[in-house]
């Protein structure tokens, strides 16, 4: 009778073992699942299991509640079924090895104790949440069911714990929710997209481009803009020819059409417009007449909001203003394109002389243009915050004047630096030489990575 009392124990034990699993599998499967996999499944599957996974997901709060009241309940019986249990096992091998009857009772205890806590933690929760983890949803369409008759039985217990928790909560300021919050920012899904792209779940490429839209969207205006010096526009009193000739020039097709300065934009003429002219008229039409209204955007919108005005526009480009209400720049369709893909060439660009970057040996020639952000991203080197934006600031403001032509300069640290996710740089110090300048602007600029040693040569 007590052999048969003792293996009935024991499979209690082990029963119980097994129902702990249940209930931290459950746990772990539904807080791994998202939404979209969840509502994915019952479309694709629409079984009983697929039902009953969507609706304890949709009421989580009330389902973990019950999971910590089963785990709690059967680890607490399956304590007081093992330990007496196991005993008995232990006691008779103590005392074969020599101990006394009190000695092997009390060590046979401990055993018990230690042997049922292993079995328990491993068999009953640690087992069941790495399979949850590595199956979530697999998992949770084989537990579902049981665990869900369990939190029945217990109902009423379960509703009361969790308004007992939820009251606390509400008092600390926090409003208690029944599902996973699913949605992502933009930061949270950049870090997915770069980590999908380390563990070769994305191609490299496509990680750039998707890291780089999502980017964008809290890109501004103004860091994107083809900035004012360099736009090339028209007088409202130039003729129809002078736009001809400024696209054969150029390149461009489009372009601001101004009184004075940039400050005065009439609108913006296409070099399309010129052919809706007569060829005897050409010469006497002032483009003026031509010009049709652009749209002015702040600086400081975000890009989502100035690509739908690119979009909307009818002439595909918006002026960009400052605080001060001049005109900054300008953004095209090619620039939002540009922000997002990177440099985009056509038939009418220079594509060697025009890149931003470009490498020979160790050093970078980088436009006096580029933005420092992508200093980080595409050379290595991350400058420190300061009253600047692009490369050519950041050298205006380290030497304290308008830079000459073959100035040298050690570009300062940042406190924070950093290598970018999708490109590795040299490190150590860099020094800036100015090759290019037009007029009072950084147009060209050598960027040489030198050891710490090195830069204390350059240092005042």
């Amino acid at each position: 009778m007590d052999i048969f009392i003792s293996i009935l124990s024991l499979l209690g034990f082990i029963a119980l073992t097994a129902s702990t699993g249940l209930f931290v599998a459950i746990e772990f499967a539904l807080t791994g699942l998202e939404r979209s996999t969840v509502d994915n499944h019952v479309r694709d599957r629409g079984d009983r299991s697929a039902h009953a996974v969507q609706r304890d997901y949709q009421n989580l709060s009330f389902v973990l509640s019950g999971a910590q009241l089963g785990i709690t309940v059967t680890t607490l019986a399956t304590g007081f079924l093992a330990e007496p249990v196991l005993s008995t096992y232990f006691t008779p091998l103590l005392e074969l090895v020599g101990l006394s009857e009190s000695a092997s009772t009390a060590v046979a205890l401990v055993l018990a104790l230690i042997v049922a806590t292993f079995l328990s933690m491993v068999f009953g929760e640690l087992v069941p949440k790495n399979v949850a983890i590595t199956m979530p949803l697999e998992t949770a369409r084989v537990v579902v069911h049981p665990v869900h008759a369990f939190n029945l039985v217990f109902k009423g217990f379960i509703h009361a714990m969790n308004r007992s928790a939820n009251f606390i909560v509400r008092k600390l300021g926090i409003e208690p929710a029944d599902e996973l919050a699913t949605a992502r920012s933009n930061q949270e899904l950049g870090s997915l997209v770069r980590s999908s792209a380390e563990q070769g779940g994305l191609d490299i490429n496509t990680a750039k481009v998707i890291d780089r839209s999502l980017q964008f969207g809290e890109a501004t205006a103004n860091e994107f803009m083809t900035p004012r010096s360099t736009i090339a526009y028209l007088n409202a009193d130039d003729t129809v020819d002078a736009l001809i000739a400024k696209s054969l020039e150029t390149g461009h097709s489009r372009f601001p059409v101004v009184r004075g300065d940039l400050d005065e934009t009439v609108g913006v003429v296409h070099v399309k417009d010129a052919f809706s002219v007569p060829r005897e008229a050409r010469s006497t039409t002032l483009l003026g007449a031509l010009a049709r209204k652009v749209p002015v955007v702040p600086d400081t919108l975000d890009g989502d909001a100035v690509l739908s005005t690119v979009r909307s526009a009818g002439s595909q480009v918006v002026l960009v203003a400052d605080e001060y209400g001049g005109t900054a720049g300008l953004v095209t369709i090619e620039d939002v394109v540009e922000e997002i893909l990177g440099e985009v060439y056509d038939e009418h660009d220079d594509a060697a002389a025009e890149q931003d970057f470009q490498k020979f040996g160790s050093s970078w020639e980088v436009s006096g243009l580029v933005r420092v952000d992508e200093l980080h991203e595409r050379v290595g080197y991350t400058a420190p915050d300061g009253p600047y934006e692009t490369l050519g600031g950041l050298v205006m403001a380290t030497l304290g004047r308008i830079p000459t032509v073959q100035d040298v300069l050690l570009l300062p640290q940042s406190d924070n630096p950093g290598m970018s996710e999708f490109e590795t740089g040299i490190g150590g110090r860099w020094i800036a030489r100015v090759t290019v300048m037009e007029d009072r602007r950084v147009d060209k600029v050598i960027l040489t990575p030198i050891t710490d040693e090195e830069a204390k040569g350059y240092q005042k």
